[in-house]
């Protein structure tokens, strides 16, 4: 039932201009005893969020170098991604049981993908936890089985933690963003740190003209000669879309010219997705300086590269966050950069040098309004923020991380 997903192709040579020799030649010599290794990804979709975003460029980069690399995406339906959807909500904390029916079903589709396990692979790298019972049943002999968890495991709710450990002891290694998102006990395999990154080439951050970020804005609705005030995200209550439409009025007080922006996507393996967009609309109150747009509008890439390249202030108001590449790309393209001080965002944004960590709607107002009032220091911030993202989140890095792992497993 895994459908294969058609990634395209990358060259490794059109980074030189963006990362440093140093990186480029750890690369390739990590990728050389690797040529021709078979590797495949495993997640739940193609489309929305960050996992997604990442495998469109890992992938063929990982091609480009020699590897034989994959992506499938496994099948499921509306029962199956509700199930998904509580079951990570609990391993983020919420006080979430899963009923027996649940579990079954979680089951019987990780069981229904294993069908698409038929050909022989080095290594099997199986992302977050919806595919993670494959391993259970899968018909591989001989591959290294890697669990890429996304999401933050620090304070799981037990039941549900309980409910996915037999499902990952059989890893060989497990691979989290932080130390700290690694769950309490021995419940994982061995792990290892390794944070995301973005594709600085692709369509959502490439270069874009001022004007042509502006053309695009301004197709949607926002006054371009009016400051904008944006959030990209998924509509979710972990993204806390109410609690950045009450720090935009407290901020609208001070500055009465000020819009807002609301910008994700839906993506098919969040059923919650359309619920949250709703309340997000309702919560806004019909006020026309609140834009709410989703791909439903016709919001892609390039429409979100837009928005923020265009806008004065980005912000990610996140109450739980497992990484944050929306932060990570704000900065990527020299935004002043507002951000919850939650789950990776501190490794993004140092407080005061690269952006303001906040952690309360008023705290992100006042640094909103502070950016806005002193635009010449909020781009200097910004500027230093574009070089932290250069150094340490782009994806050649991870790509060097990924090969280093693969080799740590062919030595072991």
């Amino acid at each position: 039932m895994l459908r294969a997903v058609n990634v395209g192709s990358k060259s490794l040579a059109d980074y030189h201009s963006i990362v440093s020799r140093d990186l480029m030649a750890e690369v390739r010599a990590l990728a050389q005893p690797l040529e021709g290794k078979r590797v495949l990804h495993v997640n739940a979709t193609s489309f929305g969020g960050g996992v997604a975003e990442i495998l469109y460029s890992l992938v063929p980069l990982m091609n480009d170098v020699g590897l034989d690399a994959e992506w499938k995406v496994m099948y499921g339906r509306d029962d199956f991604f509700g199930v998904t959807k509580s079951m990570h909500n609990a391993l983020q904390g919420e006080p979430i049981t899963l009923t027996d029916e649940d579990k079954a079903t979680f089951e019987r589709y990780n069981l229904m993908n294993v069908g698409g396990l038929t050909d022989d692979y080095d290594y099997v790298i199986i992302h977050d936890p919806q595919p993670a019972a494959m391993r259970m049943h899968a018909p591989i002999d001989g591959a290294k089985w890697i669990w890429r968890c996304h999401i933050d495991l620090s304070t799981p709710h037990q039941d549900v933690l309980d409910f996915l450990t037999p499902m990952v002891e059989g890893y060989d290694l497990s691979v989290f963003h932080m130390a700290q998102y690694i769950p309490p006990g021995d419940t994982v395999p061995e792990p290892v740190i390794m944070p995301p990154a973005i594709d600085p080439l692709a369509p959502k951050n490439m270069a874009l003209s001022p004007e042509d970020a502006s053309y695009i804005v301004d197709q949607f609705g926002p006054d371009v000669e009016r400051p904008l005030m944006l959030q990209v995200s998924r509509f979710d209550p972990w993204k806390d879309p109410m609690g950045v439409i009450d720090a935009y009025r407290m901020v609208k007080k001070k500055v009465p010219d000020l819009q807002l922006a609301l910008v994700g996507s839906m993506a098919t393996d969040d059923p919650e997705g359309v619920e949250f967009y709703q309340r997000s609309e309702d919560y806004a109150a019909d006020d026309p300086d609140i834009y709410i747009l989703s791909n439903l509008n016709n919001v892609g890439a390039v429409e979100v590269n837009a928005f923020q390249s265009h806008s004065d202030v980005v912000v990610q108001k996140s109450i739980r966050e497992g990484f944050g590449l929306t932060v990570t790309e704000g900065l990527w393209k020299a935004r002043p950069s507002v951000a919850s001080n939650v789950g990776g965002i501190p490794l993004q944004i140092v407080d005061g040098q690269t952006g303001y960590l906040v952690s309360s709607i008023e705290e992100c107002a006042a640094r909103v309004t502070d950016l806005l009032l002193d635009p010449d220091a909020a781009k200097a911030m910004a500027r230093r923020g574009k070089q932290h993202v250069r150094h340490d989140f782009l994806t050649p890095r991870l790509l060097r991380d990924w090969l280093g792992i693969f080799t740590r497993l062919a030595d072991s």
